[in-house]
């Protein structure tokens, strides 16, 4: 860096996004200001709750702004009395012109994802749902369309088979958070030169949207390997959901955790129960066994742990 220390507003509101925060500011950036969202109602009990962002900005007494409306007149004033020489957005609502234009060095923004493949709000958990085997991060300066900005440095990991969207959301994390400490710096420095964004020759752009309720269920007439990796993709949240029924009951269970049993073959959605402890669901060109489920309005446990009060006689997978 120069002698003057940089000074960055950063713009972040979950968890994902405090790995970046904490690398920056420990990093010798001065933290102009942090942005995150207002508080809100969370959980059963509807109790205020403050974003992970939030919360670091007051253990570190960093400035903390949490604007109600990004285009109010006093919020983008007090942006422009901090002097940020860079704005970095990690996680966090478009911005609207108005303020990523404000920094001299620009505004730009960490994606999960090595663009512009996945572009959208759930990267991770649509590239495992794909079956992809490497993904990564991209930091990109933000323009006006979402994730189309030109690309500053970016970095590969693969995907390995036992990732799930958890632990791949921490390495990326982690991956990411060294990205945008190196990507700040060089910036800064005026040593990167933005690329635009290409996809490749015969290259297919996948978009990876916000999840929705049809993203989220189980269709068992898929292969065993495609259905597998929806419920890694979807775990551990929102869940991969498989609906049972019965004479008119009818029971909704999030399944977290699967293997595939290649060496069993039956009707696409059969239940499958060789013993009171092993819970096996058959798919096209293959099964699955279950290892962790979560009923409708029940905790989280293994699939032993369900079969003890589970008698899978009459019921069916929708």
């Amino acid at each position: 860096m120069t002698d003057r220390q940089p000074r960055i507003v950063f713009f972040g509101t979950p968890e994902f996004a405090v790995a970046s925060l904490r690398a920056l500011h420990t990093s010798g950036f001065v933290i102009a200001a942090v942005v995150t969202a207002p508080d809100k109602p969370a959980g059963r009990g509807r109790k205020i709750s403050s974003s992970p962002v939030k919360e670091y900005a007051l253990k570190h007494s960093l400035t903390l702004l949490q604007p109600e409306r990004l285009r109010d007149t006093d919020f983008i004033n007090t942006l422009r009395e901090r002097q940020a020489d860079i704005f970095v957005v990690v996680a966090f609502r478009m911005l609207p012109e108005e303020v990523w234009t404000i920094p001299p060095l620009g505004t730009f923004n960490l994606h999960a994802s090595l663009l512009p493949q996945y572009r959208g709000a759930a990267p991770i958990n649509h590239a495992i749902i794909n079956g992809e085997t490497e993904t990564g991060v991209t930091t990109f300066l933000i323009d006006k369309e979402i994730d189309t900005g030109q690309i500053l440095l970016s970095e590969a990991t693969e995907i390995l088979p036992e990732d799930n969207a958890g632990s791949l959301h921490d390495r990326l994390m982690g991956i990411g958070a060294a990205l945008v400490t190196e990507t700040a710096e060089k910036l800064y420095r005026g040593e990167l030169k933005p690329i635009p964004q290409k996809k490749k020759s015969g290259e297919t752009l996948i978009t990876a949207p916000r999840l929705s309720a049809p993203d989220m269920i189980i269709d068992w007439r898929e292969p065993a390997v495609k259905v597998h990796n929806r419920i890694r993709g979807l775990s551990p949240y929102p869940g991969a959901v498989a609906t049972l029924r019965r004479e008119g009951r009818v029971m909704r269970l999030k399944i977290f955790q699967s293997r595939l049993r290649n060496d069993i073959i039956a009707i696409p959605g059969t239940i499958i129960t060789p013993d009171r402890s092993t819970l096996i669901i058959s798919s096209s060109a293959g099964a699955l066994e279950i290892l962790s489920v979560q009923p409708e309005g029940r905790r989280r446990m293994t699939a032993a742990e369900f079969l003890r009060g589970f008698v899978p006689q009459g019921w069916e997978l929708a």
